[in-house]
């Protein structure tokens, strides 16, 4: 059973997702803060640099977004001259275009854009010119695959793209269809505000942090969604109606004095999952080091002493890590290179099954992810994309010894 609570304070919305009470996803967004992920703007090219392939826009945000060759080609790979031409071929120095950003400024880069086009949907994703047709690879019955892929053949035009999403699995094709007439009303829509401004302009902003994860997450059906705001419960309410078009179980207004994140422990697994150290239910424990480029897990045995036998602890301990790490890298929103140092392992049988439970657990994780398995040094080595700003990001670091855990003595 799924539970998204939402506690709701002035100036920021914090979202957790409990599985079966077992926290998940954390997200924060705050108003001052919101992310651009999923917008569409009218931008301007202000430079051209044929030494990276790739051109600075201006999009009317603090940064100049960033657009690279591969996002500028034509999105089906197929179509991709082998010999890629240069950027000052394709982009000028004043021209405008409409852009989509797919990578929030992080540090001092700002936003990454692309001309790749995607509007998500509650059953599909339209990409207006991308030409093809793509099921999502989590449903896995062949029978159900092929009608979904049929299905959206017939209803694409010659230029369009769809991706049928998880949630598709056993819908009706009516609502499949209402959902792509939704999303070509919005995309002509879209093409038409772009006619009436100048760049640089907003265009579409993509739905807030909660509405995403209820278009994305949220199964009326199986799960609860619970706020602690008697309006946003109720805009809540309107979105899923208007999203989904059937009647639906009410979303529920928490109205105990208690704050709705101690009520479900919340508060209590935050304070557990985000520390340096955290650790696991057998006694062993994982230490987390995040770098610029890359962040490292450090697994170690604690207090798990196990049985007598060497091998079988570690095994033990390096299970249970797997299954934990896998858990807490969605509920952190951890992005790009992990390396993960498991404890040695002798048996290459032991080896192989905490590399399936890794890749097990991290199934249900809608981010994209790629686990590139063992190094030479015995270390796994995994990629996660990283779109926003991880959800740790907006905890307080240590003004003494700036999340370093070291004092100068």
């Amino acid at each position: 059973m799924k539970q998204m609570i939402v506690r709701c304070e002035p100036g920021s919305t914090q979202m957790a997702l409990l599985e079966h009470g077992r926290l998940v996803e954390f997200a924060v967004e705050r108003a001052e803060e919101s992310g651009v992920v999923g917008s569409l703007f009218k931008g301007r090219v202000i430079n051209v640099i044929p030494g990276m392939q790739a051109a600075f826009v201006d999009i009317g945000q603090k940064k100049n977004a960033f657009l690279y060759i591969d996002d500028v080609l034509h999105p089906h790979l197929e179509k991709q001259p082998k010999l890629k031409p240069s950027i000052t071929e394709l982009l000028r120095v004043g021209q405008e275009l409409v852009v989509q950003v797919v990578k929030d400024a992080l540090g001092t880069k700002g936003a990454r854009v692309t001309t790749h086009y995607s509007l998500p949907g509650r059953w599909i994703v339209y990409m207006p010119i991308s030409g093809y047709v793509a099921v999502s690879k989590r449903i896995e019955r062949e029978n159900e695959r092929n009608r979904l892929k049929q299905l959206g053949e017939e209803l694409r035009h010659e230029e369009e793209g769809l991706i049928i999403r998880t949630v598709a699995e056993n819908e009706q094709a009516e609502a499949i269809e209402e959902d792509l007439r939704f999303l070509r009303a919005q995309w002509k829509a879209i093409l038409g505000r772009a006619e009436e401004v100048q760049a640089p302009a907003l265009l579409h902003q993509d739905l807030s942090m909660v509405q995403r994860l209820m278009r994305d997450v949220y199964i009326p059906q199986t799960g609860e969604l619970i706020l602690d705001n008697k309006k946003q419960a109720e805009e809540a309410a309107a979105f899923l109606a208007g999203m989904l078009q059937v009647d639906l179980p009410k979303v529920q207004e928490y109205k105990d004095n208690k704050p709705i994140f101690e009520a479900y422990g919340i508060q209590h697994q935050i304070n557990k999952d985000f520390q340096r150290k955290t650790w696991l239910p057998g006694g062993g424990y994982l230490i987390w080091d995040r770098t610029e480029a890359l962040t490292v897990i450090d697994v170690n045995t604690g207090k798990f002493t196990g049985t007598d036998n060497l091998e079988d602890t570690v095994f033990q301990t390096n299970l249970e890590a797997a299954a934990e790490i896998a858990r807490l890298l969605r509920l952190r929103d951890t992005g790009g290179i992990v390396i993960i140092d498991f404890i040695d392992m002798e048996i290459e049988e032991n080896r192989s099954s905490v590399l399936n439970m890794l890749e097990l657990k991290m199934r249900p994780d809608r981010t994209q992810h790629h686990i590139l398995g063992w190094t030479k040094l015995g270390l796994l080595e995994l990629t996660r994309k990283k779109m926003r700003e991880g959800s740790g990001a907006h905890l307080d670091i240590c003004s003494v010894c700036q999340g370093t855990g070291r004092l100068k003595r």
